[in-house]
């Protein structure tokens, strides 16, 4: 039984605002997209009865799912349990499917109502999910060297996270669509000049590649110590990961694509040895728990990204050995709207001492300087009730 199950919620109000998207620190790209020049970011806040409130990042894309499967039943039931309210909540999206946006969208109302759990609890996120999470520091790994970076921006890159005491980097391969095999090498082989030995490379080809170019480009960079070889075919080929992960010693990883934890035992049993579930877009926080306690049972590495400053909490009750990625480039320029976030000390992010999730927006002076771009909000009044007759 987890805290929030016996929990109610009396949900009044719901909003969505999209800040103005900021420049990246350099234009990202990765295998198959991009440059992204800018990055934005949306946030859904849930209200209830009492007005207390809870915030997360969000699809700002998909209302229709959001209107039609999960706000009739979040706004409308009254004084059930939370382990019947999200029990509804996940039923209403069978038929959107359980391995797309509409899991995400529901794990990301999830997260903004565990936001809300622990700051009426008055306990930052960590401490409200584990009685036995003391700790208020999470390691990180640096992320970004974007395939389209010259080697001028990757070294100030590289530069930047070893400055910040971080211990294990990750950068892009497959540059244009993978074809640039040749050039990747030389670029894995740059930073580890600049790395030295003490600190980990990883790659992240982003599911470009075939099994047999994937071990070519091992064979290729078996000198520059790997590791890990995130995403190096596609994410739904499970035969050909199965027969990648028999064919290497390197660790192969997986999880960012999925958006269920049904999903990760089969990945553990094809022998993906780094399982990374991003909080954001699984199916819950719950289900991102059951994940974190497979790779354990499993003695897997694990790790997660997505919007870091808001999910590092999470990480704060896995094993310290586990980290949570900071994709400085795209991500840095988002944190001018944080007046209170987890702060990049000696290859941690400490956590600040606040209630619930550890970002605040400060949406008044935001809305007053025109940096909410849109804004879009429900109540009762304005969702038509569906509750489906559901007990446990």
């Amino acid at each position: 039984m987890n805290r929030i199950d016996n929990e109610v919620f009396n949900i009044t109000g719901v909003q969505i605002r999209v800040l103005n998207p900021v420049p990246a620190v350099f234009p990202f790209q990765d295998s198959t997209m991009g440059p992204f020049p800018t990055f934005g970011l949306s946030v859904i806040t849930i209200e209830d009865e009492d007005g207390n409130v809870g915030e997360a990042p969000v699809y700002n894309s998909y209302n229709n799912i959001l209107e039609t499967c999960l706000l009739p039943i979040l706004l409308h039931s009254r004084n059930v349990s939370y382990s019947l309210l999200y029990y509804r909540l996940y039923w209403s999206i069978r038929n959107e499917g359980f391995r797309g946006p509409a899991s995400a969208l529901l794990g990301q109302i999830d997260l903004a109502l565990h936001d809300l759990a622990a700051r009426r609890a008055k306990l930052p996120l960590h401490r409200y999910l584990s009685t036995k999470a003391t700790r208020d520091a999470i390691k990180v790994y640096g992320s970004g060297g974007g395939t389209n970076y010259s080697l001028k921006e990757l070294e100030a890159e590289v530069t930047y996270f070893m400055k910040a005491g971080v211990d294990c980097y990750k950068m892009k391969v497959g540059k244009d669509f993978g074809q640039k095999m040749q050039e990747d090498v030389m670029r894995v082989k740059f930073v580890r000049s600049l790395l030295g030995d003490k600190v980990r490379l990883a790659v992240d080809a982003n599911q470009i590649w075939t099994r047999e170019q994937a071990l070519h480009f091992l064979d290729l960079t078996a000198s520059e110590n790997i590791a890990w070889f995130e995403e190096p075919v596609h994410s739904a080929d499970y035969e050909q990961i199965e027969k990648l992960c028999n064919s290497t010693t390197v660790k192969i990883s997986y999880g960012e694509s999925e958006r269920t934890s049904l999903m990760f035992p089969t990945l553990v049993n094809m022998g993906v040895k780094h399982l990374q579930p991003i909080p954001n877009q699984i199916a819950g926080v719950k289900e991102w728990m059951e994940v974190k306690e497979l790779a354990l049972a499993s003695q897997v590495d694990f790790s997660s990204g997505g919007y870091s400053l808001y999910t590092a909490s999470l990480m704060a009750v896995a094993p310290e050995h586990c980290r949570v990625e900071y994709l400085h480039s795209i991500m840095f320029g988002l944190e001018k709207y944080f007046m209170v976030r987890p702060e990049l000390k000696n290859g941690y992010f400490v956590l600040p001492d606040i209630e619930g999730l550890p970002i605040r927006i400060d949406w008044d002076y935001w809305s007053a300087a025109n940096k909410v771009v849109r804004s879009q909000a429900w109540s009762r009044n304005n969702v038509k009730e569906y509750l489906p007759i559901v007990s446990m």
